[in-house]
């Protein structure tokens, strides 16, 4: 990744030289997101809640953020501006008319393809190269790390701040 081969032979430790590369992914699909926004009109998140109702038409808000690991208020937010781009529109569920199913439009439909310039295209490559044995474990790797990053997260929710001393 660097051309620097100091950069590059510097010693981090497991933990820190996987969390370097986690931060170069992070980095990655947050500039491949803005490049969709640019030629798609959809960001990264965006498109994967589009490609995720087309899976599953009809369901609700709820179990989709349930289903990608968001907040109501998160979900929400995409689900309002996929409607307002016009790919997708809530009906009454046809076994509780209290619930809104989620279905795409046909032009909805017509973005649910494989696309490339995507972050899931990025994503296909690096897994057609990968042997099925090896995406089981890096899937189950990334599912511990999301349970242990929550885990962190609620710690630091609970603690409470010691109220700082006053200097004079």
């Amino acid at each position: 990744m660097f051309d620097d081969p100091i950069v590059e032979k510097l010693p981090m430790g497991r933990v820190l030289e996987l969390l370097r590369q986690v931060w170069a992914v992070d980095h990655a699909v947050q500039q491949l997101s803005r490049a969709m926004a640019s030629h798609l009109g959809l960001t990264g998140p965006q498109r994967l809640v589009l490609r995720v109702i087309g899976r599953r038409p009809r369901i609700s808000a709820g179990e989709l953020a349930a289903f990608l690991h968001l907040d109501a208020s998160t979900m929400t937010g995409h689900l309002q501006k996929l409607e307002e781009l016009g790919l997708l529109e809530r009906r009454v569920a046809l076994d509780d008319a209290r619930r809104a199913a989620i279905v795409l439009t046909p032009r909805g439909r017509r973005l649910d393809t494989k696309t490339p310039g995507t972050i899931e295209a990025a994503m296909e490559e690096a897994l057609g190269e990968m042997n099925p044995a090896a995406i089981d474990e890096a899937e189950r790797f990334l599912k511990r790390f999301a349970v242990a990053l929550t885990r962190q997260t609620a710690a630091c929710e609970t603690r409470k701040r010691r109220p700082r001393r006053r200097t004079r």
